[in-house]
């Protein structure tokens, strides 16, 4: 049997819904999420696990500049974060969040720039899977234009305040959805294997 691939795209700001939405420290553990996605595509597609590789895994997220997030006391804790992504070769994409007039934050193009660099790599890379952890639905005509590559598009969220934060328009347009309330509930050892007990991560 041949090797296959798999690209995961990782939405920033949705991941950190999710963690913030887990109560007395729990934070997902990147290391076994992504362990995680790649047995549970493997099972359920009915493929040996050692056919079947993360060959990239990107995350995009706007971010403070460095004077302003050392204003916020928040530059050490994006920078240990960093140090997990770079642990598990995870390629970051970061934007300088603007501010507007009445002194809020925007972040402006990110979802953008994380659609158009999942179709442009998928069409290079030739991934068989794509995975999108993520629940905009302005990221329903990405699983369309990915499926339309002859890519099996796999839906990840996780919605641990069950803020409902999933648009059903994306759930519904893409191939695969792994729902990690509904898996984690039923798998105790999936829930222990892909978080961890922290301050942050």
């Amino acid at each position: 049997m041949e090797n296959r691939s798999i690209g995961v795209f990782i939405d920033g700001g949705y991941y950190a819904k999710i963690n913030e939405g887990f109560s007395d420290g729990t934070r997902v553990n990147l290391k076994g999420l992504l362990s995680f996605i790649r047995t549970r595509t493997a099972s359920s597609e009915g493929i040996d696990v050692r056919h079947l590789y993360i060959t990239e895994c990107h995350y995009y997220r706007g971010r403070y500049r460095a004077e302003d997030a050392r204003k916020r006391d928040i530059l050490y804790e994006e920078r240990k974060f960093e140090d997990t992504l770079i642990e598990n070769d995870v390629i970051f994409h970061y934007k300088h969040l603007r501010t507007n007039p009445k002194g809020g934050v925007i972040e402006k193009g990110v979802d953008t720039w994380f659609a158009l660099d999942t179709y442009e790599l998928t069409l290079f890379r030739k991934f068989d899977y794509v995975v999108l952890i993520s629940g905009d639905a302005d990221h329903e005509m990405l699983a369309r234009k990915l499926k339309a590559l002859k890519t099996h598009v796999i839906l990840l969220t996780w919605d641990p305040a069950g803020t409902d934060s999933t648009s059903r328009f994306l759930s519904e347009e893409v191939c695969t959805h792994f729902d990690m309330n509904t898996i984690t509930s039923e798998n105790k050892s999936v829930f222990n294997a892909t978080t961890t007990r922290c301050a942050s991560i």
